[in-house]
């Protein structure tokens, strides 16, 4: 692991604008073949050859090994409040990381797929670029029960997905695609006349290969696309600077108290009878006499957030 001051790019002045390595790190090996990092505030996520080894840099210069997860030749992960989500030989894995120091590894849910690469994670969904399989999408609105919701191939346009990154482009939601040797493919996942519900929380991808770009070499990654709507990092820094007098954001400790009860625990949707607030996607939902169908039609859309 090496890190870089970039401090000097800030300060206002421009006469100092050069990049000096601060540390270079690799105690007792624990970091041999390193090869993808994920950060979350001042806690490093870094895949090697073995597995995940959490890294807590609050004191930069001074990097603590939190916690070991032994993987099978992981390849990339995203994180997502409690879970660590990662690509490896085996397919797609999920790791509890509520409490980094005691990562775990969640054997139950588990995707197989033959050759994941990397992968975008955008709310309910997970998107697994997976090479000649093309880009496979899980439904992970409950983490520890993924399962495979569709997969975009060849017949749809993908045929050597490395990498996939997913943005926002007004009210239509797009993933990027690196498809190798065929190079940059666009494939456009909700809009307003084929996602009904597009504006909730999580609608339902319905993928489209709206644009292609070849490239010289096969592409093999992307950058992880601008971010919206972050005010603070995952330790409770502040990240964005908000413009009304008296505003800012919520702090590490507020977020905790708006995932778990006074005991520690996880925050939990009840299941009101006629609304479906949890039913399984796709599943049709038996309306109440006190339940419109635009109501119930907007509950499916956006209940995925409210867990």
């Amino acid at each position: 692991m090496i890190l870089v001051n970039i401090d000097t790019l800030a300060d206002g002045e421009p006469r100092n604008n050069f990049l000096e390595r601060a540390l270079t790190w690799n105690a007792n090996g624990v970091l041999d073949g390193a090869r993808h990092v994920t950060m979350a505030g001042h806690r490093a996520y870094i895949l090697t050859a073995e597995g995940l080894v959490v890294i807590n840099l609050k004191t930069p210069l001074e990097p603590i090994v939190e916690t070991f997860v032994a993987l099978d030749d992981p390849r990339a992960s995203q994180l997502q409040l409690h879970y660590l989500f990662v690509t490896d030989a085996s397919g797609l894995q999920v790791i509890d990381v509520s409490n980094p120091a005691h990562a775990t590894l969640l054997p139950d849910a588990h995707i197989a797929i033959s050759d994941a690469q990397g992968l975008a994670v955008a709310r309910t969904w997970a998107y697994v670029a997976a090479k000649t399989e093309g880009v496979v999408i899980v439904d992970i609105e409950r983490p520890r029960e993924p399962r495979i919701y569709q997969q975009v191939d060849k017949e749809l346009g993908i045929a050597d997905a490395r990498d996939v990154a997913i943005a926002h482009t007004n009210a239509s939601l797009f993933a990027y695609v690196a498809d190798g040797a065929h190079g940059l493919k666009v494939l456009q996942l909700t809009d307003p006349k084929s996602v009904p519900g597009f504006y909730g929380f999580a609608p339902e991808p319905v993928p489209q290969l709206v644009a292609k770009y070849p490239t010289k070499a096969p592409l093999i990654s992307l950058t992880r696309p601008l971010e919206r709507d972050r005010a603070m990092d995952e330790t409770g820094g502040q990240v964005a600077v908000f413009g009304r007098l008296g505003s800012g954001p919520l702090t590490n400790d507020d977020v905790h108290s708006l995932l778990f009860d006074d005991n520690g625990k996880p925050w939990f949707v009840e299941d009101t009878k006629g609304t479906g607030a949890l039913l399984p996607r796709g599943e049709p939902v038996i309306e109440s006499a006190t339940t419109s169908a635009e109501d119930t039609a907007h509950t499916r859309s956006s209940s995925a957030g409210e867990e």
